[in-house]
């Protein structure tokens, strides 16, 4: 996005912003990667509240990590804004990787608003799956494919050229993460139940786990909303262990989800031409951390047949930390810097 020249107050700095549905993380960068300032608030759901509430909401937390780096209040406030007038830039680039920037055309509005705060001389923003690549790679590199409450993969090679997916459920071609794994489950169990399908123990570890003694009870309970419908979410480490005590349809679940992420992983690789390359791809998300010995390895037994170099690994670092680094990517920072943020995180 467009530069000014006005001198930022952390000359060579960054501001890294991710911001997920739940909450968000900015962190704010100097030059050689120290981390000066940092803070944590809600949430970031445009779709919900708009662009410019949301935004507004970003900055609060800003703001906060400029008064944690001990700067004046009013830095980082639009030109003629707060007691000084404000107007001083804070960094040299915004990095913001941000939930719900899931199309490119999101993007640029969400770029565009995020630039209007005037906190650097250039912004980028990105969907927020970029920054979990970024942090889980030593380089702009690889492959990511995200599986938390839904899915989602992208991919980015040093020149610049990404591999992505628009991700927005269904109407997209989406299948999985933990709403997927678990709505599979219970449509599974439901059946085995009444006869239509095949006999599985998910009929009866189901309900249990909300102290129900049916299929029968728990879909009462959960189209009466006696259980809220986010609960659902609870069912997938139940699936897990249901698959773990060896039952086949359980097990056939993790198949599909193991298929869909080798699936996503191996498209994103060929379109980046690393198919038959040595490449990382990174695995995050809440399904991917709990790293189920049966899906992590089919997974892995999969994927080499499709893509023999590639490498997989769970990232376990914060997504900030990505955000970050793709924004030292921006200023060409020395690999010293990127270094040492990755220390402040690790």
């Amino acid at each position: 996005m467009g530069l000014t020249s006005r001198e930022p107050l952390v000359p060579g700095g960054v501001l890294a912003i991710d911001a997920g549905n739940s909450k968000t993380d900015v962190a704010l960068v100097a030059a050689d990667g120290r981390v000066l300032g940092a803070a944590r608030g809600g949430g970031f759901q445009p779709p919900v509240v708009g662009v410019e509430a949301a935004v507004s909401a970003l900055a609060q937390i800003v703001r906060r990590a400029v008064a944690d780096a001990g700067l004046p209040a009013d830095a980082g406030l639009p030109a003629g804004a707060g007691p000084a007038g404000g107007g001083a830039l804070l960094v040299a680039h915004t990095s913001a990787c941000l939930a719900n920037a899931d199309l490119p055309v999101e993007e640029a509005q969400l770029e565009a608003a995020v630039h209007a705060q005037g906190w650097a001389r250039g912004t980028k923003v990105a969907n927020d799956t970029f920054a979990i690549l970024r942090a889980g790679v030593d380089e702009p590199r690889g492959v990511a494919v995200v599986c938390g409450a839904g899915i989602n993969c992208v991919g980015m090679l040093p020149d610049g050229r990404t591999a992505r997916f628009p991700a927005i459920g269904r109407i997209s071609g989406d299948w999985g993460g933990g709403s997927g794994l678990a709505e599979e489950a219970l449509w599974h169990a439901a059946r085995a139940e009444d006869g239509r399908g095949e006999a599985t123990a998910l009929a009866a570890t189901l309900p249990a786990h909300f102290g129900l003694t049916s299929m029968y009870a728990l879909i009462e309970a959960l189209h009466l909303e006696r259980i809220p419908a986010e609960r659902k979410y609870e069912l997938t480490p139940v699936l897990f262990a249901t698959s773990d005590a060896g039952d086949p349809v359980a097990r056939s679940i993790l198949d599909r989800q193991a298929d869909e992420i080798v699936a996503l992983a191996t498209v994103a690789l060929g379109r980046l031409g690393l198919l038959d390359e040595e490449a990382d791809v990174v695995l995050g998300g809440g399904v991917m951390a709990a790293r189920n010995p049966y899906l992590m390895d089919t997974l892995a037994d999969r994927l080499t047949a499709r893509a023999p170099k590639a490498r997989t690994h769970v990232v376990t670092a914060p997504p900030v930390l990505g955000a970050g680094l793709l924004g030292l990517d921006q200023v060409a920072a020395p690999p010293t810097a990127h270094a040492a943020l990755r220390a402040h995180y690790a």
